[in-house]
């Protein structure tokens, strides 16, 4: 228990190798892809839940409502935890094979990061890079927020930005640099037929959005268009606007495709 409760540190997860999950949800998703160690539940979680006390080779601890809460950041915990191999790979590893990236660079709310995780997966992304100065994907917020979704998809950590963009170029993928101030509007970038090809989307600072260097190695700055009055959109909202585009750009018929592309050549 006191090495479990030390997993929420930063520090600790990254010297250990682990991380926590908590959650039903999120522990089911961690059981069904073989990342859970050890497994902590309270009485209470334990009857709601049966069908997660028997994962075979984990060893699961019954442990009181007072240390559930030890081992929660949460109001109200929900009394069952796992401790999980930590999921973090090197970029050029979690962008092989893979036709849609998304890319944080420098973004520091662990909410904002787990909900583009799960966005990204929700639009069937196959990895999202944690790049620079970006807030660790093992935080227990990012992991709630993604409610499971880191499960689902290649999960890379790059401490250089560049390096994380270069490892996106060589698994053939465009840049697109998703920027509200230099961006090409969004609509006119998909009639274009831009987005048919594979992509990483580069995602900055909720509040600074991204350094000029990095927006100088996209192949293309694009803005999300606004067309009420809002002022603008949070990054979780605005990732899902990007991803989506580029879902549906892929999935559509190749026939569509090219016959759009030649109509944008006349």
């Amino acid at each position: 228990m006191v090495a479990a409760r030390g997993l929420l540190r930063r520090r600790d997860r990254e010297h250990a190798g682990r991380f926590l999950v908590e959650g039903a949800q999120a522990v089911r998703e961690a059981l069904s892809c073989g990342s859970v160690l050890e497994l902590f539940v309270t009485e209470r979680a334990a009857t709601r839940h049966p069908e997660l006390l028997s994962p075979p080779g984990v060893r699961v601890s019954l442990i009181t409502e007072r240390a559930g809460a030890g081992l929660s950041e949460t109001a109200t915990p929900q009394g069952i935890v796992a401790v999980c191999a930590t999921l973090g790979r090197p970029a050029v590893d979690a962008t092989g094979g893979t036709r849609l990236v998304a890319v944080l660079a420098g973004v520091a709310d662990p909410g904002n990061a787990g909900a583009v995780i799960r966005v990204a997966d929700a639009a069937g992304a196959g990895a999202v890079l944690f790049a620079g100065d970006t807030v660790d994907p093992h935080n227990g917020k990012c992991v709630r927020a993604s409610t499971g979704s880191l499960f689902h998809l290649a999960l890379g950590v790059e401490p250089d930005p560049q390096r994380a963009i270069a490892a996106c170029r060589q698994a053939g993928l465009q840049i697109l640099a998703a920027d509200a101030g230099t961006g090409r509007d969004l609509d006119d970038v998909v009639d274009a037929g831009t987005l048919a090809a594979p992509t990483a989307w580069l995602f900055g600072n909720e509040a600074h959005g991204l350094e000029r260097e990095l927006l100088a190695l996209a192949d293309h700055a694009v803005a999300v268009p606004l067309h009420g009055r809002a002022e603008s959109l949070n990054l979780a909202a605005a990732a899902a606007v990007c991803l989506y585009a580029s879902a549906r750009a892929h999935r559509r018929p190749r026939s569509c495709r090219t016959n759009h592309l030649r109509s944008g050549q006349n």
